[in-house]
């Protein structure tokens, strides 16, 4: 079965995306939406055929089957349960939600439409060294880790400029946290899982968000340093500790490597992966939904509820409140 694809939002990463889902030979570009029908017609000229919306409900009444949402943070939730109502399949991108009560909401709407799936496109979960890491804590007891995502943000010359892009302001729910941390939140819970207890130290920009920060999770037997950023570059290695052994990659937003150090010899354990790394997580999806495998549904759902559980956890105990928080 081959899923007709509409899109929500022309950015960097929706191209990504249209491509790793071409690839796989389960998808097609049918329908782009965006609020500037020249910004969709540019989009579509520079990806695949398909059709340009300007009006969410006419493109959610379109015969697409799955809607992929990379629209601004804030955005996702309510898109999301949109697309449901609309009685279609959707992959979000990360943050699926950006405070506990949203998943509430997409829960209900779940329930409402039973033959439908809900996907959050943590890319890195699905990458071939994740499974690598996962399979190697499954044999050897874990001392500790020490995680790190951090990233020169494009657009924080912009913020220093004085004007307001979307990943720096309360009013998209941006920040460091969620942009980039919850890629080690997933990393965590998925290698280790739920921790006894969470916190983070954020360092709060004056528009209100996190330029950076630092999580700390406890384990009954280890524990377990995230750091995120948007306002530096971190080239550190990031690190799983096994005793005398340590695990070392670069970050677990990208998994380039996996290197096993031990009595000071290096071992490359690194998975093959393909050059688009959404391909992985395309696939699944696809497979999922064509197969109707509620099962893999179900361990992914579970999943991103933990994640942003312990998220709202952690940033209710922090000064980051975004405009679109539950009063």
């Amino acid at each position: 079965m081959m899923l007709k694809l509409g899109v929500i939002g022309t950015s960097w990463i929706t191209a990504q995306f249209i491509t790793a889902a071409h690839r796989t030979g389960m998808y097609r570009l049918t329908a782009v939406y965006s609020r500037h029908a020249e910004t969709a017609q540019h989009f579509i000229a520079e990806s695949a055929p398909a059709q340009a919306y300007t009006d969410m409900e006419a493109f959610l009444g379109s015969d697409i089957d799955v809607v992929y949402v990379a629209s601004p943070n804030s955005l996702h939730a309510a898109q999301t349960i949109a697309a449901l109502s609309a009685g279609k399949h959707v992959i979000v991108e990360k943050p699926m939600v950006t405070h506990p009560s949203q998943l509430a909401k997409l829960e209900e709407a779940l329930a409402a439409h039973p033959d439908l799936m809900v996907f959050e496109a943590a890319r890195h979960i699905y990458d071939p060294n994740f499974h690598a890491v996962t399979d190697y804590i499954a044999h050897h007891p874990v001392t500790g880790a020490t995680l790190a995502y951090m990233k020169y943000s494009s657009k924080y010359d912009d913020y220093l400029a004085g004007k307001q892009p979307n990943i720096f302001t309360t009013k998209t729910a941006g920040g460091a946290l969620m942009d980039l941390g919850v890629y080690l939140v997933y990393a965590a819970v998925g290698w280790f899982g739920v921790p006894t207890t969470a916190t983070y130290q954020p360092h709060m920009l004056a528009s209100g968000v996190d330029g950076d920060g630092v999580m700390r999770f406890d384990y009954p037997d280890f524990g377990v340093t995230l750091v995120t950023g948007k306002t530096t570059n971190h080239f550190a290695p990031s690190e799983i500790y096994f005793g005398r052994t340590t695990l070392q990659t670069d970050t677990p937003g990208e998994l380039n490597y996996l290197k096993l150090i031990s009595a000071g010899q290096r071992t490359d354990i690194t998975a093959a992966q393909h050059d688009n790394p959404m391909v992985s997580e395309a696939r699944f999806f696809a497979e999922a939904i064509t197969k109707n495998d509620r099962a893999a549904f179900d361990r992914q759902w579970a999943l991103a509820k933990q994640v942003h559980t312990l998220m709202g956890q952690m940033r209710a105990a922090t000064p980051i409140h975004f405009d679109s928080d539950p009063d």
